[in-house]
């Protein structure tokens, strides 16, 4: 999963929260909140790749990182109203964690350039 760009994971992420939340009955406030900031952390990120400047890139990288936070909420949510098992939980929020590090990684670079 490392070797995977942050389009990718994140399509990923986006692509397997949605087969979950497809199968969420009742909770569709969550859900949609969890699918657009989800989709939005890949869609800011792949935006980014045509940055019109370094500062563009950056503000970019980092929506998609308070896009990636906010998704890590929207789980925990979703976990505590037993709407996802700990399980799908755990690997989900790993996910995250990975794409979180990734952007960190590419802000912090892109900001000592």
């Amino acid at each position: 999963m490392e070797n995977k760009t942050i389009k990718e994971l994140a399509i990923e992420l986006t692509v397997e929260l949605t087969f979950i939340c497809d199968n969420i009955k009742g909770r569709s406030i969550f859900t949609k909140q969890i699918l657009r900031s989800c989709s939005s952390i890949g869609a800011n990120s792949h935006e980014a790749k045509y940055a019109q400047s370094k500062a563009d890139f950056v503000h970019k990288m980092e929506i998609a990182l308070k896009e990636c936070y906010e998704t890590e909420y929207w789980l925990e949510i979703l976990f505590k109203v037993n709407a996802i098992n700990e399980s799908a939980y755990k690997e989900l929020n790993n996910k995250c964690g990975t794409i979180r590090r990734k952007l960190i990684a590419s802000i912090t670079t892109a900001k000592g350039k």
